[in-house]
């Protein structure tokens, strides 16, 4: 059995094919408020999305999963403010969200890139479940 004492992974992203680099990166930075971590060109970006949440952005190469096919990916994002506020936030910078937020433990509000790869926003409890 090797020594699995030292991690082997320190940390990763989600990577998210895209059709157009900049289209992207405006929509990630701009529209919802994120941070470029890294640029290499017109094939691949880092969003800094936080809590330790990296996003990678790739122009599909040749013979990849289509962008935007429905169930090819989710990318959830933990709001920093009541998901209601986000939700409304997002109709004003112009993001259709498709489902009102939940009423569950963890309300989610869901939405897509330019895309149309599937993300979703969420509300989760803080503290020991009630009981």
């Amino acid at each position: 059995m090797p020594d699995v004492t030292e991690p082997l992974f320190t940390g990763g992203n989600a990577t998210i094919y895209v059709t157009d680099m900049d289209r992207s990166v405006q929509f990630y930075t701009e529209t919802l408020g994120l941070h470029l971590a890294f640029r290499g060109g017109d094939s691949w970006a880092q969003i800094d999305a936080g809590r330790g949440l990296t996003l990678g952005l790739h122009v599909a190469p040749h013979g990849a999963a289509r962008p935007g096919t429905n169930g090819s990916i989710t990318v959830g994002f933990e709001v920093a403010q009541p998901i209601d506020d986000v939700a409304e936030e997002l109709g004003r910078r112009g993001v259709a969200v498709r489902r009102p937020p939940s009423e569950g433990a963890a309300k989610l509000a869901f939405f897509s890139d330019p895309d149309g790869n599937s993300l979703y926003a969420a509300e989760v409890p803080k503290g020991p479940p009630a009981g």
